[in-house]
């Protein structure tokens, strides 16, 4: 066994050379070749990185992007995010590409090349931009845990595809009569308030205030609470949601507690049913999130107020709930229209305007 200065050792095991070292106070030992000199010269670059702060513990050294990001994943769950399912599927293609690389080989360049990649393959800017963003803020995480000292560069896109749907009147009725039953509740609803999705499929029984006639709302995305009156069409929404919550089954009665479901279970998703209602009503590519642009402008154009609108659906923001607001073709036709009409309604005689006072006319 042979020291170098006290600051660590050189030690044979077998026909191996090892090397041990201490880094605040935690010994750490490594295999270092089959000669003495290689040893030292393996401790010597170890030591020097210990003395200016690039040292990375072996075990450290050794985890994977996926070992990153489930750790991200397992972080977020805890803190009780909604998000999880939607960025479990963002985080495939990270996976794919550089899931089992140790997360301290990940580089700038790398990751670039990725991007290049994937927008050749036609990908949007912000579904790229979901999962390297989503990547960095593991590699973020892990340095504040300290499991890695450095986070590489992470470049994103600049994004200008912020959608613009929304549903004309005919395009809610004819999506609505090729849903499923159990779904059209939840269609109607987003198509007044403007609520988000997860918002309406994770309404209890509890939320509803029969008396008062209101459904309240506990917490959002925004982290605020909500609270709106059932009149009209949502109240006949709750009303034919409270007379299905029984439903029969072989063997027993199950009442459900959430206002919508599906024989009694939570709506999770309904992508498939609903992509289908859409093609068959021949108006494929529609969103669900695009009812949240139709109730802001159905509310806009019927007069409702800013505040009272956003109180609705839930804006936190003015800026964003004018993003919302959107004006259709449509509508500036009919302002040119209108505007059209009133000019044929201004008079019409020849007017003759005197010259300035001092001034001549060409010849």
């Amino acid at each position: 066994m042979k020291g170098l200065r006290g600051q660590g050792r050189i030690f044979e095991r077998g026909e191996k050379h090892w090397i041990a070292y201490y880094v605040d106070g935690v010994e750490h030992r490594e295999s270092a070749g089959n000669t003495e000199a290689e040893a030292k010269r393996k401790l010597k670059a170890k030591l020097n990185e210990i003395h200016s702060g690039r040292f990375i513990d072996p075990r450290k050294a050794k985890i994977t992007v996926n070992e990153l990001l489930n750790n991200y994943l397992t972080h977020l769950k805890n803190k009780g995010a909604k998000s999880v399912t939607r960025l479990t599927s963002d985080l495939k293609r990270i996976r794919e590409n550089f899931g089992s690389y140790r997360a301290v080989n990940v580089k700038s360049p790398m990751m670039d090349q990725y991007i290049s990649e994937q927008r050749k393959q036609g990908r949007a800017n912000a579904t790229i931009n979901r999962g390297v963003s989503a990547l960095k803020t593991a590699f973020n995480l892990a340095r504040k845990q300290e499991i890695l000292k450095d986070v590489p560069f992470f470049a994103t896109l600049r994004e200008d595809n912020a959608r613009q749907g929304f549903f004309e009147k005919a395009e809610y009725e004819a999506i609505l009569d090729h849903l499923p039953d159990y779904l059209k509740g939840v269609v109607q609803m987003a198509h007044k308030t403007g609520w988000r999705r997860a918002e309406i499929l994770n309404l209890t029984w509890e939320a509803v205030d029969f008396q008062a006639k209101e459904l309240r709302l506990r917490t959002s995305k925004n982290k605020e609470g909500r609270c709106i009156p059932l009149q009209g069409e949502l109240w006949d929404v709750i009303e034919r949601q409270w007379e299905a919550r029984e439903v029969k089954l072989k063997d027993r009665t199950l009442i459900s507690h959430w206002v919508f479901h599906n024989n009694g279970q939570q709506i999770k998703s309904y992508y498939k049913a609903w992509h289908t209602a859409c093609n068959k009503a021949g108006i494929p590519g529609k969103l669900p999130h695009d009812f949240r642009r139709t109730a802001a402008r159905n509310m806009t154009r019927a007069g409702v107020t800013e505040t009272v609108a956003m109180s609705i659906t839930g804006h936190k923001t003015n800026s964003m709930f004018r993003r919302y607001n959107i004006t259709s073709q449509e509508d500036k036709k009919q302002a040119l229209l209108d505007t059209e009409e009133y000019v044929r309604g201004q008079p019409s005689e020849k007017r003759i305007y005197p010259l300035p006072t001092g001034t001549l006319p060409k010849k």
